[in-house]
């Protein structure tokens, strides 16, 4: 299990963030779409170190076309000697239409379709062959030698696809390269739910799970005090109760039989009770999304909770943490798998 960092948007620190993370022993960073462009703090990092792993987790797909997409992922691609993962997440309706300006409808079946745009634009360019992308969402049928960059000497980058549901879980098995799991997300679902899904649609690919690479931003509660304990966990007791206000989540609640929270919790996310919402997380639902636990257990519990379902591993720590006190943290990871 390879495990992930982070990567954050500051004009004079992302050369030295990623720096930083390879030196530490990252595997890889992701880069979010949240406030910043996800695609700029990797272009730069991609001059900035030689072995790291460079990811969009996520960009969202449906505020752009395939197109933009396939450029964006090809020059970083490029930019990074190889390095590049394009993750994909098709955020909810209301981000799509009332902040992006762009359409919605059949999110599935949209995200399946603009993949394989991707796919087809990528093979046009490495095989100098005509464009011709038909479908029902996108249509890509000019490419004149100006705007073809040709084939990309490092290959293309593999795309990964967020998903919570079951259709677009299986959408990231048969048309992408792998899964980003949501951090809303439990060992139980993931385990009843999501690989089902990521291993039907592997099937209608002729793929298995191992074809496939899943990488999860798993929650994770540590310190080295008290307080900085309770500090981690009142932070990760809001993020939770912030996704699971979200409509489109309400499976992973109804897995446990917590769906009744979601409707509470919708509601007070309305009225932007958000510390209210927090203390709505009782302990069974937190270590049900969450490895609570002393930094010297992070790397054993994670492994025993996770290590036979994902392949790439990174933490989802809303709250302040000590970089150095992340290097032991890597270092037993690193020591378990090679014992």
């Amino acid at each position: 299990m390879k495990i992930d960092g982070g990567i954050g948007f500051d004009r004079t620190g992302i050369s030295k963030a990623a720096a930083a993370a390879e030196n530490l022993g990252y595997d890889g960073v992701w880069s979010a779409e949240t406030n910043h462009d996800p695609f700029i703090p990797l272009a730069i990092a991609a001059g900035a170190t030689d072995k790291l792993t460079l990811a969009t987790g996520i960009a969202v797909a449906f505020a752009r076309n395939p197109m933009n997409l396939a450029i964006l992922a090809n020059d970083i691609q490029e930019l990074s000697g190889g390095r590049f993962i394009l993750g994909l997440g098709s955020q909810i309706k209301p981000h799509i239409t009332k902040r992006y300006s762009m359409p919605w409808s059949h999110p599935a079946p949209r995200m399946r379709e603009l993949i394989l745009a991707i796919r087809a634009i990528w093979e046009a360019w490495a095989t100098g062959g005509q464009l011709g992308f038909r479908g029902e969402f996108y249509t890509h049928t000019l490419m004149t030698p100006f705007f073809d960059p040709g084939p990309n000497p490092f290959g293309n980058p593999k795309i990964l696809l967020a998903g919570v549901g079951e259709l677009m879980t299986e959408v990231a098995g048969e048309v992408a390269d792998g899964m980003l799991v949501h951090g809303f997300t439990t060992e139980r679902y993931l385990r009843e739910v999501s690989i089902p899904a990521l291993e039907r649609g592997a099937a209608k690919a002729g793929k298995t799970r191992k074809d496939l690479v899943v990488s999860f931003p798993g929650f994770v509660i540590t310190g080295e005090t008290d307080q900085t304990m309770a500090e981690a966990t009142t932070a990760v007791k809001r993020q939770i109760a912030f996704y699971g206000s979200t409509p489109a989540y309400r499976p992973v609640l109804e897995l446990h039989g917590w769906g009744d929270l979601q409707s509470e919790l919708n509601t007070l996310s309305k009225r932007g009770e958000w510390e209210a919402m927090g203390e709505l997380i009782d302990e069974e639902m937190l270590s049900a999304f969450a490895v609570v636990c002393p930094l010297d257990q992070v790397a054993e519990q994670v492994t025993a909770r996770y290590g036979d379902l994902v392949d790439r591993f990174s933490f989802y720590a809303p709250y302040n943490v000590d970089p150095d006190q992340w290097r032991q943290v890597l270092d037993d990871f690193r020591s378990a798998s090679s014992s």
